[in-house]
């Protein structure tokens, strides 16, 4: 158990040290580092001697440790044996040497570096390197012929999650010049730690699920011992004043407009929405609606400029600048010029401290708002060239090749609509706007989004789904507790109505987006909970206190999703991220983290009532089994697409370090016959509470302080 103790304590240590001295360092003097891979040397061989000694037989168990030692060789051959570098390849040139100097048997002529776009944006859909493979030198003589049924003059295709293999070598998509001439591959030779892993992989995937059907395993006992078990708990607007705005019918008319925003085609009202409630926090200002917002700064500028609507946070930032929690964009003016730019210059310059990171976060509001001046991001008319759609703001440089006629409607039109407004002709303003939107309808090709993706999102900007679900079930979750029936018929009826809103929410986003919303940390928190509320149905009829439990839980995930430290914007996936590996691999870990987020609750609740500890471990324990098969599958399923995709299936990334932190810590518990002090419930119920930390820092503490690779997730 020593062992095992300071192999956990070194790699959150070193996740730690990573933060302030960078990857690199940790890499070599850490996970690099001989006494490192001893360490785990010494902790398998103690697990070997402890597994002896113990006589284990059962088939299922000696399979499931077999398949950690199978991974920890791999990786041991992975470590001593494999090559991992990349290579520089320009157009019509031969390479047979990696950056480092790594001699390769043979050459690479690129022909063609090419990268697609999403339609009518300049979002990146995929980035792709043709090449071909030759002789490594003239006087060596005949090309290298190729492996299997190839033809030698057979063209090698690499791009985001497709990746080459040739005699032993695989090459990935890595980079690329900013001439397009040239591109980045990053090479990788393995041939004898990946076959290992891949064995253990393999093993551990059978043998998590073995162990949850294994009629002699330690969870269909348990499951036996809770069947006679029965878990009871005790009782338990400011009116609008004068200010100029766009009448409600104009305003839905311009919110009905196209617009190119956060790299796709989508209704300007999505973009009113997300520029109103980064400014004011809130979907609204007084009784005005966010377009409403929007186009009062884009028509009445000056009008707007004296209105409190950018929330400042933060009270050192208030008490210094003399600033109120909601401030007007003159406020931040005087004769000095602007408040902000000295203290968000120094934060900029790499000052950290909190006064200056909010100076900073407050000038980016500000921000928006000039921009939004300036007209930059009014990308509202499209234009088709070469079979390329281009969406334009009336600002924009615009190409010389296109004809006066669209020139100087883009160029004019705007202007004509800015005159009836300041007039107050509305007919003709909505019949300006009403003739742009049949522009945009003509010229905007096949960027313009279906009438089912508009359909989608209009309704999905209409309802604030996790602001009005988060408070719904942490209200009925909370009411649950107390044993009266007609409050927990009001509860299943609010969990049944929870699920299927939160149901429509994930779909109307799958739509919009065309992939599975859990591309980040919003949409992953929404599916987290969405997860935790099917198992409270799954599982409620047998356990009754799984419905307050449910409802406590997913409403606390809303809750995350709906502060302001999520995102809640919509756009196209990372090319390197379209992968069915990912999704499988983010699903089942989140349906991992929805059970594990069930034995906190379950500890907490044993802790706090403790006559009712014995029945609440049982129902943990119930939780916690299928919880370690979801995460160990979930843990190497994101290790299997990440050698698929960039290369190497463990990077050593903070992420992936907690993941496995996560997954040895709640290991412990699983072992109550070796441990007997976790047979005691308060001491489990304490420890499980604890262990969900590691789930926190996993998910939050990787992705807003320590970062890496995964912290877009």
């Amino acid at each position: 158990m020593t062992f095992y103790i300071i192999v956990v304590v070194v790699m959150a240590a070193a996740t730690i040290i990573e933060k302030y001295e960078g990857t690199s360092f940790v890499s070599s003097n850490i996970y690099g580092a001989w006494w490192f891979s001893l360490l785990w040397a010494l902790l398998a061989a103690f697990g070997i001697f402890y597994f002896l000694k113990r006589r284990v037989r059962r088939l299922s168990t000696v399979v499931l440790h077999a398949s950690f030692l199978f991974i920890l060789l791999g990786a041991l051959l992975t470590h001593l044996t494999s090559y991992q570098g990349s290579i520089h390849l320009r157009q019509g040139e031969p390479v047979d040497l990696c950056m480092d100097r790594h001699q390769l048997p043979f050459s690479l002529t690129l022909k063609q570096f090419n990268i697609s776009y999403h339609e009518g944006t300049r979002a990146e859909a995929d980035y792709e390197s043709v090449f071909s493979i030759g002789q490594r030198s003239k006087v060596e003589g005949q090309r290298d012929e190729v492996e299997g049924q190839r033809d030698e003059g057979e063209e090698y295709r690499v791009s985001m999650n497709n990746i080459a293999s040739y005699r032993g070598y695989r090459f990935y998509q890595s980079g690329f010049d900013p001439d397009m001439m040239g591109t980045y591959l990053a090479v990788n030779s393995d041939p004898w730690g990946i076959p290992i892993t891949y064995t253990g992989y393999a093993l551990l995937f059978l043998a998590l699920v073995w162990m949850l059907f294994d009629p002699k395993g330690s969870y269909r006992q348990l499951l036996r011992k809770i069947s006679l078990t029965v878990i009871i708990l005790p009782l338990a607007a400011n009116p609008a004043g004068a200010q100029k705005v766009l009448p409600r019918e104009t305003a839905d008319r311009f919110a009905n407009l196209m617009v190119v925003y956060n790299d796709r085609v989508c209704p300007m009202e999505t973009y009113a929405l997300d520029f109103t409630k980064k400014l004011y926090g809130k979907r609204s200002y007084k009784d005005f609606t966010a377009t409403q917002v929007l186009t009062g700064f884009i028509f009445y500028f000056d009008d707007w400029c004296n209105e409190p609507v950018i929330k400042v946070k933060g009270g050192e930032l208030q008490e210094r600048l003399h600033l109120p929690a909601y401030a007007s964009v003159n406020q931040f003016f005087n004769q000095n010029g602007y408040v902000l730019g000295p203290y968000a210059g120094q934060y900029y310059q790499g000052v950290q401290e909190d006064f200056y990171k909010q100076a900073a976060k407050t000038d980016e509001k500000l921000m928006l708002i000039m921009e939004l001046r300036e007209g930059t991001p009014l990308k509202l008319f499209p234009y088709t060239q070469n079979a390329t759609t281009t969406w334009y703001s009336p600002t924009d440089k615009l190409p010389e090749t296109m004809d006066s006629e669209h020139q100087k409607y883009m160029r004019e039109v705007f202007t004509l609509l800015n005159g009836e407004v300041q007039t107050g002709k509305w007919a003709k303003a909505n019949a300006y706007l009403d003739k742009m939107q049949q522009y945009q309808q003509s010229f905007g090709g096949r960027s313009f989004p279906s009438p089912t993706k508009l359909k989608a999102e209009r309704l999905y900007n209409r309802v604030p789904f996790a602001t009005i679900l988060f408070m719904v079930c942490l209200t009925f979750g909370f009411l649950s507790f107390i044993k009266w029936r007609y409050i927990r018929i009001a509860s299943v009826v609010v969990l049944t109505t929870s699920f299927l809103a939160l149901t429509l929410c994930l779909t109307l986003r799958w739509i919009i987006v065309d992939h599975v919303p859990m591309s980040n940390g919003y949409e992953t928190m929404l599916v987290l909970a969405w997860f935790l509320q099917l198992l409270t149905f799954v599982a409620m009829r047998r356990f009754p206190i799984m419905l307050t439990f449910g409802l406590l839980m997913s409403g606390f995930f809303l809750l995350v999703s709906h502060i302001s430290l999520m995102d809640p914007q919509m756009s196209h996936m990372m090319p390197v991220l379209q992968s069915p590996l990912l999704s499988l691999h983010v699903s089942i870990i989140m349906m991992a983290y929805a059970l594990l987020s069930l034995t906190f609750i379950c500890g907490l609740t044993g802790i706090i009532i403790r006559k009712q500890a014995k029945q609440l471990m049982l129902l943990s324990q119930v939780f916690l089994y299928p919880a370690l098969t979801t995460l160990g599958i979930g843990i190497f399923l994101g290790a299997i697409w990440a050698n698929i995709s960039w290369g190497t299936y463990w990077s050593w990334d903070p992420k992936e370090v907690w993941a496995l932190i996560t997954f040895m810590i709640y290991a412990i518990p699983a072992h109550t016959q070796t441990l007997p002090a976790l047979r005691r419930p308060q001491v489990f119920h304490v420890f499980m509470t604890l262990a969900f930390l590691t789930i926190l820092m996993t998910y939050f503490g990787v992705n807003y302080f320590l970062g890496g690779m995964h912290s877009y997730a």
